[in-house]
């Protein structure tokens, strides 16, 4: 039986002007579970995304990466239960179809109409599989259905995922909101993992796409459960300018614009341990630190390096007090470093500095903070400034 806090509480998120959701069971799942998820934005939305590096992408990846530069969106619709990967012409074909539907159900282009699949790889479906549940869908569109949404792009997931904020851009209040899944094929460069965050703010694709791109490297990009990058992984987000009296922001590094962009990182961050979290099934959790790296990129790989070696993650199994396995990692990420200046820290015990093991140092303190559930990894590279944080289910 899981414990009251494995399943946290989804947060009670209010209308965002602009946007309507739905999360309904279309029968898309042979179990009866929401399955499919819409939504629909007020004309001039603007849109930003970053989707999967793997070189195998779904169809709908494809269809994204083709219409994503047009900066603008109406629609977005997700199913879930067969992610439309490996699956030639005919999974085309149904992502032409799945937008055309939409497109019609809202009277824009097709070109407006963004998408997202997840769930089994190479099972082929009729290419009106997802088309012919559009219209039902959309009929059931609310101003406030999060939480139908948040369930309805699950899959593996032991629970729903979903985060809010409220921010200033200069005087005036607006709203973020975000839902996502995943918690299996999960590694750095996002996974399979789906993301859609809404805001009523007035920002240029562009600029959005700024602002998106930092917080997705700061968080999605920061975690790892298993090690695999999927084929499917999708970010949207969607600004639809409806707040009103916004001072109009012509470039990201505007002032005005610093507490949304650190809003909208924080609020990927939360979601990005929620799946984090979901993928620990014992609910354990590796955080580690690593600075004085020669670039924030490099730290982050460097992280990414450490909590996705199994020699590191077996160590830490064991409660094997040692810094070889992380000195290892270091030394296979493919950034610059200097051995002799490696500095390592397990929980708040220095185990190495200046390229060596500290001798004397207290094992058994180590071995306790190994053996619990927040284990913390701290690496100094000691030749730069970059610095990054990266996190595994363990």
């Amino acid at each position: 039986m899981a414990n009251k806090n494995e399943f946290p509480d989804l947060p009670r998120i209010p209308a965002i002007a602009g946007v309507r959701i739905a999360g309904v069971a279309a029968g898309l799942k042979d179990n009866g579970k929401h399955d499919l998820f819409v939504a629909e934005f007020a004309p001039g939305t603007t849109v930003a995304g970053t989707l999967t590096r793997s070189l195998c992408p779904g169809a709908p990846v494809e269809w994204n990466k083709q219409h994503l530069p047009v900066g603008k969106v109406r629609a977005i619709v997700a199913s879930s239960g067969n992610s439309n990967v490996f699956t030639g012409q005919q999974g085309r074909d149904l992502v032409a179809n799945t937008a055309a539907a939409a497109a019609k159900a809202v009277g824009c282009r097709p070109a407006l109409v963004l998408l997202a699949s997840t769930g089994i790889i190479g099972e082929k479906r009729e290419t009106t599989y997802v088309s012919d549940k559009i219209p039902g869908a959309f009929r059931k569109l609310t101003k406030t259905g999060w939480h139908d949404g948040a369930r309805s792009i699950m899959t593996t997931d032991r629970f729903p995922k979903a985060a809010v904020r409220k921010v200033k851009i200069g005087n005036v209040e607006v709203s973020l909101a975000g839902i996502a899944k995943g918690s299996q094929m999960i590694a750095p460069d996002m996974g399979t993992m789906l993301c859609f965050l809404f805001t009523d703010a007035k920002l240029p694709a562009k600029i959005l796409q700024s602002c998106l791109k930092r917080a997705v490297d700061r968080s999605f990009n920061c975690i790892s459960v298993d090690g695999d990058t999927s084929t499917s992984d999708t970010v949207l987000m969607s600004a639809t300018g409806q707040v009103k009296r916004q001072p109009r922001i012509d470039r990201a590094c505007d002032p005005a614009l610093r507490d949304f962009r650190s809003a909208l990182e924080d609020m990927t961050r939360e979601l990005a341990l929620m799946i984090a979290r979901d993928g620990a099934k014992s609910d354990r959790l590796l955080t580690c630190d690593v600075v004085g790296a020669e670039s924030a990129r490099g730290a982050r790989n460097i992280g990414r390096s450490i909590v996705d070696s199994m020699l590191v993650r077996v160590g830490i199994a064991g409660a094997e007090p040692r810094a070889g396995r992380i000195v290892m990692a270091v030394g296979k990420a493919g950034e610059k470093a200097d051995r002799d200046r490696l500095s390592i820290a397990i929980g708040d015990v220095a185990i190495a500095e200046g390229g060596e093991t500290v001798l004397g140092f207290d094992e058994d303190t180590v071995v306790r903070h190994l053996k619990s559930d927040r284990v913390q990894i701290s690496v100094d590279i000691g030749i730069g400034r970059g610095k990054a944080r990266v996190w595994a289910a363990l």
